[in-house]
């Protein structure tokens, strides 16, 4: 197998602009005057190139978005453009939609490791963690980063800062195998080095060779020439290749931490100019326990994604799933009771099922209190070669939906997903080329959003109707409460939205009438998530026209601090992130284990 070679935006960091002077100048002067369609800050892409045919780069090549805005930066302390680093970033910022949703993701993958199922529809390509293919964007990343966590959160936050995205509040995504099956050591380590790479491009600092050198304990076997193998040999062959072996996963090794250097580079976060916003694992609900929600947040963990994938028994153990719907239920209880925002993963298209089946088991994900997700993706099940799926597709047991089927089951499942949750994927994104058999649109969704609009139907999720780059007139917002009953009490979604429905921002209000397990939050109310939209602002910025920090989310809080009260609680607690709890401490919250806490007893009530 050969290494991928090093995507535009990572080597952007080697590019030097002193050799570019005249040419990048001549390009700044040019877009820093030029106009821009109006009710936007990005500059018509045709314009740019148009700009950029003007003056090659070596008299052949265009120079890319990421090298103006080296350059930019490179030269503003040396001459005066007419417009600031924020504006120009803006005119040439290269895919803005990636922070439109008020953060950075930052997505990292943990090694390949043991799996402890045996999907069959699952993928087994050991050169990664299982269920994943390695020509992946994602993979890749991981791959050219040896797995390494400080590697690939320093080299993508890198990267998006290239091409103009803010870097100051990061989401850390943990993709890849079953979080909870990885050995404990190896978690603290992982974590700790995500953060220990934000701190450290926060200030400028640079240890990704030393990473490299210290860590380099995986790229031995990326260059071995992994192949793909079928059904559970996955375990096998990966434990044959001597990978896990090397992992180096003991108390002694390199890839081992305890709890005080985790804690430690958590603290030094909390002031971070990089701070971690939100910090998010994926899981099995068979692997949910006590014991492991505790641990979860003391890893900085806010968010968990489980894989549930079908609601019914059946149709589990038809793709040898390993774990029953009871499971999802309770490890969906749970974190609810623990505060975290719950993402599920849902398959359509399994063995066993039909297009009918599937949207009355997606109708069940709402209709149902036990579980009511907070987010939701949706795989529609494709064949790859090398899984256990392919010998039911050769006697014609299963077959994939055609476009015609799959279409109906999206348009039921987006106009069925309530206001309060999240689509974030309907589609996965698997090359064309890996799938023998199944879905090979990318665009299916916009499809099905289509289709419902020209139907007259609403889509009510969250995805739909955020604000994105929308200018905001705070004044103009009105408030909307959506209330619904899960299985551990009453959640409030506290939503602001313009009058044609856009959400400019939210927040979700857990309000318990269950006993809980962790002491800290036993008499608390809490509040799960805050989240304003607009585009990413660094700390301390601000601009008149987004909503982002404008005081929304503090009158959000201010708002959930009555229901609290209302309900009877004496005290507010909030799941907060590493990187967020100096802005809560700021708005009165006071630091506990695990959470931080406001009392309401001697707090003025809002009325409105």
């Amino acid at each position: 197998m050969t290494v991928p070679r090093q995507t535009a935006a990572r080597r952007s960091h080697l590019f030097d602009p002193t050799p570019y002077r005249n040419e990048l100048l001549a390009i700044i002067r040019e877009v820093s005057l030029a106009e821009v369609p109006e009710g936007s800050k990005v500059m018509d892409s045709h314009a740019l190139n148009a700009i950029l045919r003007r003056y090659p780069r070596d008299g052949k090549g265009l120079f890319s978005r990421s090298h103006l805005i080296k350059g930019y930066r490179k030269f503003c302390g040396q001459y005066d453009f007419a417009i600031s680093e924020h504006e120009f970033v803006e005119r040439v910022q290269l895919r803005p939609i990636r922070t439109l949703s008020g953060v950075t993701p930052i997505t990292v993958f943990t090694a390949p490791f043991f799996c402890p199922g045996q999907c069959i529809f699952c993928p087994n390509d050991v050169r990664v963690p299982k269920s994943y293919l390695a020509d992946e964007p994602v993979s890749q990343r991981a791959i050219d980063s040896a797995f390494d966590p400080y590697l690939q959160t320093y080299n993508r936050l890198s990267a998006l800062r290239a091409i103009g995205h803010p870097t100051d509040k990061a989401e850390i995504i943990v993709s890849g195998g079953t979080w909870s099956a990885y050995p404990q050591g190896y978690q603290r380590w992982f974590i700790h080095r995500c953060f220990e790479a934000m701190n450290d491009f926060g200030r400028g600092a640079d240890r990704r060779k030393q990473s490299a050198q210290e860590n380099g304990a995986l790229a031995p076997y990326l260059s071995e020439g992994a192949s793909f193998t079928a059904d559970t040999k996955y375990n096998r062959e990966l434990t044959a290749s001597g990978f896990i072996g090397r992992q180096n996963l003991e108390p002694d090794g390199r890839l081992w931490t305890d709890w005080d250097a985790l804690r430690r580079s958590q603290l030094a976060n909390q002031s971070a100019l990089c701070r971690c916003v939100g910090l998010s694992i994926e899981t099995r609900p068979d692997y949910i326990s006590r014991e492991e929600v505790v641990r979860l947040r003391r890893l900085g963990c806010t968010k968990v994604q489980i894989g549930c994938q079908s609601l019914s028994d059946a149709i589990l153990d038809l793709n040898r799933r390993g774990h029953s719907v009871e499971a999802t239920r309770r490890a969906v209880r749970l974190l609810r009771r623990a505060g975290f925002k719950i993402l599920l993963h849902w398959m359509a298209n399994l063995l066993g099922s039909t297009p009918q089946q599937d949207q009355q088991d997606f109708i069940r994900l709402f209709d149902e209190l036990e579980f009511r997700p907070d987010e939701l993706k949706i795989y529609p099940c494709s064949l790859v070669e090398n899984t256990v799926l392919m010998a039911f597709f050769e006697k014609e047991s299963w077959r994939p939906y055609t476009d015609e089927e799959l279409l109906e089951v999206l348009k039921t499942a987006l106009a069925k997903t309530p206001c309060y949750c999240r689509l974030n994927r309907v589609i996965r994104d698997i090359s064309s080329n890996d799938i023998v058999a199944g879905n090979k649109k990318s665009n299916l969704r916009e499809v099905a959003e289509r289709a419902l609009r020209a139907q007259g139907s609403l889509i009510e999720e969250i995805r739909a109707r955020e604000i994105r780059s929308q200018s905001v007139d705070l004044q103009a917002l009105e408030l909307r409460v959506a209330t619904y009953q899960t299985s551990v009490g009453e959640e409030r979604f506290l939503q602001f939205v313009t009058s044609d429905n856009r959400l400019a921002g939210f927040l979700r209000l857990s309000l318990p009438q269950t006993e809980g397990f962790i002491e800290e939050i036993e008499h608390c109310a809490l509040i799960r998530e805050i989240r304003v939209y607009g585009a990413s602002l660094g700390l301390g910025e601000h601009d008149a026209k987004v909503a982002q920090h404008r005081g929304l989310g503090q009158r959000l809080i201010q708002i959930a601090k009555e229901y609290a009260r209302q309900a009877g609680f004496r005290e507010l607690a909030v799941i907060s992130a590493v990187g967020t709890r100096d802005y809560y401490r700021r708005i009165g919250f006071a630091d506990g284990e695990l959470y931080q806490h406001l009392s309401l007893d001697n707090d003025a009530p809002l009325y409105f």
